[in-house]
């Protein structure tokens, strides 16, 4: 069942999502050549733990790590270890937190360092594929406007759309109805109603949209070893347009 929230529900999702847009930002800020996922991991614990917010993602559904860190051809659910970071490499790190009984959820592709030109205009295709999203989530619209708008953006600029995983509700539990796919057909779906707060997420895939799980059951790497990226905001619906609540 879609969650809608009021004034007040908004007011405190709010704090949620402003902690997880601050511990991104520094995430991006710490991703350089020869800092580990590890590290990263953890500054991103101690900053969201110093709000007195809980991680959203640490020991959900047994996941081991206060946010997701995927390097390169790693989609998403990266675990965070010992892998260290080189130059050239993307990094995408995703992250929510936990406040007062609500949850803030986004995430972003950075590079380490110099990186390629071709990793550079996946980021830019991806980064902007989610603001053509946001623009199509507005209050009357359906969920395929949204899906259908990332989906026209990136596949036009010779990009695949990965479809086994989308986004997603995201209130007082990480993971709500409706889901947010990024591909879709204009005017399916369920329709955009003010204070719902969804995931958009696109996961952009510079080859085939094929992907595949890793043996530790949570790395979802692509297929052909080419390069991902993920960008998400949390987004209200209002009757004024859509809110993006995750800005750090």
């Amino acid at each position: 069942m879609v969650s809608i929230k009021n004034s007040r529900e908004l007011s405190s999702m709010r704090e949620a999502c402003r902690i997880s847009a601050r511990a991104l930002q520094l995430a991006g800020e710490a991703v350089q050549p020869g800092v580990t996922t590890g590290e990263i991991d953890r500054l991103i614990r101690k900053y969201i733990e110093s709000e007195g917010a809980t991680p959203s993602f640490l020991g959900y559904g047994g996941f081991p790590g206060s946010a997701c860190i995927s390097v390169n051809d790693e989609v998403i659910h990266g675990i965070p270890g010992k892998r260290v970071i080189h130059a050239g490499d993307i990094v995408s790190v995703d992250v929510g937190a936990h406040f007062n009984g609500y949850h803030g959820d986004n995430a972003a592709t950075f590079g380490a360092g110099d990186i390629s030109p071709e990793a550079q205009a996946l980021m830019d295709a991806t980064r902007e594929s989610l603001q053509e999203g946001i623009r199509a989530a507005k209050a009357g619209n359906r969920i395929g406007d949204i899906g259908a708008a990332v989906q026209r953006y990136v596949e036009v600029r010779g990009y695949s759309v990965v479809r086994q995983f989308v986004g997603h509700g995201v209130g007082t539990n990480l993971h709500e109805d409706p889901s947010v796919p990024n591909f879709g057909t204009p005017g399916r779906g369920p329709r955009l109603l003010p204070g719902m707060t969804i995931a958009i997420e696109p996961m952009i895939n510079q080859g085939t949209c094929d992907v595949r799980t890793l043996k530790d059951g949570w790395t979802v790497v692509t297929k052909d070893g080419k390069l991902s990226a993920h960008f998400e905001h949390t987004v209200a619906i209002t009757a004024d347009g859509p809110v993006i609540l995750t800005l750090a």
